[in-house]
């Protein structure tokens, strides 16, 4: 009769012999197989987290980009206002006759948008010592970024005792990566018009009682269903 003292190292002399001839080439195939499978998980839900905290990024600063654009032009047109141009201070026979509020719609590579120039009390400036209220022409214009088909906006702002910069040159980008622009202007019967001229027509000498403004960014990852912002402003002046 063997004992169990005999018989347990029989058991493992086995397991050492089995060891040392090492794995067969159908386990080393399914080890892996099994390590591809989980390798293929972990980097899926990395690149799908990745992609997620690009999207948002991106997304948030579209958010604020059109809410300081939208801002912007608001404040711009809150303090819009209608002058006689021959007593504007330091304005001459020499300087052109200013403009009012001029809306116009066009377009630009397939894309519509909508171009704002208008006089207004609302300048921006830099210095302590300069008020900040002073009569400036506000021309807010689009241009097309080079190589995607999307539209940059500008701010132009030229005091009224300064020389007029070209049409559509001159000023500051304000925001990119739009897919369109447009205003809509009601006058004081609260009819909407696509285009506004104070200097002819039957709004010739008045302003817009409201304006609507809409913007269009464009979302990278389905062109389709662009990224739109809206919002409205009463011109006190208007109508």
């Amino acid at each position: 009769m063997i004992g169990k003292h005999e018989i347990f190292p029989q058991r493992f002399s086995l397991r050492l012999c089995a060891f040392a001839r090492g794995f067969t080439l159908l386990e080393v195939l399914i080890a892996i197989f099994m390590f591809a499978l989980v390798a293929s998980a972990i980097f899926t839900a990395y690149t799908g987290t990745f992609r997620i905290i690009d999207e948002s990024e991106s997304r948030a600063d579209i958010c604020e980009m059109a809410g300081i654009a939208l801002e912007r032009i608001s404040e711009d047109l809150e303090s819009a206002y209608i002058a006689n141009v021959e007593h504007t201070p330091g304005s001459d026979k020499a300087n052109p006759a200013m403009v009012m509020l001029v809306g116009e719609k066009k377009e630009l590579m397939g894309r519509s948008y909508g171009t704002l120039r208008f006089l207004s009390l609302a300048h921006l400036t830099f210095s302590e010592e300069e008020p900040v209220a002073k009569p400036t022409e506000i021309v807010y214009y689009v241009t097309a970024r080079d190589g995607e088909g999307l539209l940059e906006l500008y701010r132009s702002d030229t005091l009224l005792s300064h020389e007029r910069p070209d049409a559509e040159s001159g000023g500051l980008l304000l925001c990119e990566g739009l897919s369109s622009i447009g205003f809509t202007y009601y006058d004081s019967e609260g009819e909407a018009h696509e285009t506004w001229d104070s200097g002819e027509g039957e709004s010739k000498g008045k302003l817009p009682s409201r304006v609507s403004i809409s913007m269009e960014f464009a979302d990278s990852t389905n062109p389709d269903t662009p990224y739109k912002f809206m919002t409205g402003v009463e011109i006190p002046m208007g109508g």
